[in-house]
């Protein structure tokens, strides 16, 4: 079976629902607060992993009560946790806040997660695996050797640069496919992208640096494909009742990356993680919200 090796973030979210996102130096009052795992990383492995691939974890958990629940909900979605190292200090945290239209503001607090580097990225054995997904959440220096490693066994990498503070752009030389959304694109390219028009432009100035492949998502618009031989997808979004953003674009890439590896056609492959992720914003929580391929396909057959 084809195997994704995912190194990245685990955290636990603790999410607490507001009227509207406080300015600064107000204090407002919260709703309800509830404690969802995610992380980038962990929240892309669980896409994969339930909608149909072989998948295994790497990346640094504390040694609290955090790091123990999240390796036990990671195992219940079958996901190989062989090489999740734990480090003597907190796991990684992320405060999160939704407004009523299921917008999110989130701080990261990074824990293990900052903790896994270099050293542990080398000690991976990657042949075992046929695609590794990489993010930003995570030492610059674990990814720089993921993706040198990966290079020397010529196995392709799938980046996702979020959060865009602090990545650094000379990785994307070692990138197979860049996935990414408008805000980071922006920031990637300059160009101030309002629809799909703006993406391509922002898109042909990242292909122009030598990144074979790559996708940004449009949130409510869709998203755009482009690659290097000038083939380019424009898929818009499915409408639904949007009620927490927090792990849409996750789902996007881990639903987009298990079909991807198998061979499928590109354009089932984009369709069949635009209605993931529609899924996803249509439940709270992040990994909580993440669907199963057999409620991806009923809503793609309705």
């Amino acid at each position: 079976m084809t195997r994704i090796l995912v190194v990245g973030s685990m955290n636990m979210d603790i999410v607490t629902g507001v009227e509207r996102h406080p300015i600064p130096g107000e204090t407002i009052q919260g709703n309800e607060t509830r404690f969802f795992i995610g992380g980038k990383g962990a929240n892309q492995a669980v896409a994969a992993s339930r909608s149909g691939a072989s998948v295994a974890m790497a990346g640094g958990l504390g040694s609290d009560s955090f790091g123990v629940d999240i390796r036990e909900r990671l195992a219940e979605d079958r996901i190989d946790l062989d090489y999740v190292v734990e480090k003597p200090c907190t796991t990684g945290i992320a405060l999160i806040t939704i407004d009523g239209t299921g917008e999110n503001n989130i701080i990261l607090s990074s824990g293990a997660n900052g903790r896994y580097g270099a050293g542990e990225a080398d000690q991976l054995d990657l042949s075992d695996f046929d695609v590794i997904l990489l993010q930003n959440e995570i030492s610059p220096e674990a990814n720089e050797r993921v993706l040198d490693k990966a290079a020397e066994k010529r196995i392709p990498v799938f980046m996702n640069p979020a959060p865009i503070d602090g990545f650094d752009q000379s990785q994307l030389s070692k990138v197979t496919f860049l996935i990414l959304n408008e805000v980071e694109a922006e920031a990637l390219s300059g160009i101030r992208i309002e629809g799909s028009s703006q993406a391509l432009e922002a898109g042909k100035i990242m292909l122009d640096e030598g990144i074979p492949q790559l996708i940004i998502t449009l949130g409510s618009k869709g998203s755009i494909y482009m690659d290097q031989t000038g083939n380019q997808i424009i898929l818009p979004a499915f409408s639904v009742n949007a009620v927490d953003t927090t792990a849409a674009g996750d789902t996007f890439i881990g639903a987009f990356a298990a079909k991807y590896v198998t061979g499928a056609e590109l354009q089932y492959c984009l369709r069949y993680a635009t209605a993931a992720s529609a899924l996803a914003v249509s439940e709270p929580g992040a990994q909580s919200s993440i669907p199963r391929e057999e409620q991806v396909q009923s809503f793609l057959a309705k």
